[in-house]
């Protein structure tokens, strides 16, 4: 989804809302994401934890791993 200041991304259930994301996480500055692409990849990754029973919670490492540009 378009923000205000970038992109970032949205994880749904059944129509409800679980993680709305509209900054990058884990960094200092509140940005969003600089494209729609980076917002999906990390919004694809959350999923993924999501759904293996894991937390949600993106590291700055992975951010990194991921080359989102911070």
């Amino acid at each position: 989804m378009q923000v205000p200041n970038g992109w970032g991304y949205q994880i749904t259930n059944h129509d409800k809302i679980i993680i709305k994301q509209t900054i990058i996480p884990v960094i200092s500055n509140s940005k969003g994401f600089k494209t729609e692409k980076e917002a999906l990849i990390v919004g694809q990754l959350v999923l993924k934890k999501l759904n293996s029973n894991n937390s949600p919670t993106i590291t700055k490492n992975e951010l990194i791993l991921l080359k989102i540009k911070m």
